[in-house]
């Protein structure tokens, strides 16, 4: 669900403090984004998916970008309450290793 070696790859080059505010801009600008998929057209919601993709891949979240992925391919059938669900375990076994080590 989650690459470790990612995220202990990225903590290290760009150092402790400054990983704790690339955390709280991922989640933030994840959170906003998922928030309003419902609204959006298959365009709009195939860039949506790009975005998230990407963003999920440079913090680790592969399971969450794997959905991504698939919602970029296929716009018009994106399960918005699985492509949550999956966002919403990954951050919570995320943010509970992290935080936990």
């Amino acid at each position: 669900m989650i690459n470790w070696s990612k995220v202990k790859e990225l903590r290290d080059d760009i150092g402790a403090d400054d990983f704790e505010e690339i955390i709280e801009v991922f989640l933030q600008e994840v959170e906003d984004e998922l928030a309003v998929l419902q609204d959006k057209s298959a365009a709009e919601l195939a860039a949506s998916m790009h975005f998230l993709k990407g963003s999920a891949l440079n913090l680790g979240f592969e399971d969450f970008a794997e959905k991504c992925r698939q919602g970029e391919r296929s716009a018009a059938h994106v399960e918005i309450p699985e492509l949550l669900s999956c966002y919403d375990a990954s951050k919570k076994l995320f943010l509970d290793k992290y935080k936990n080590g």
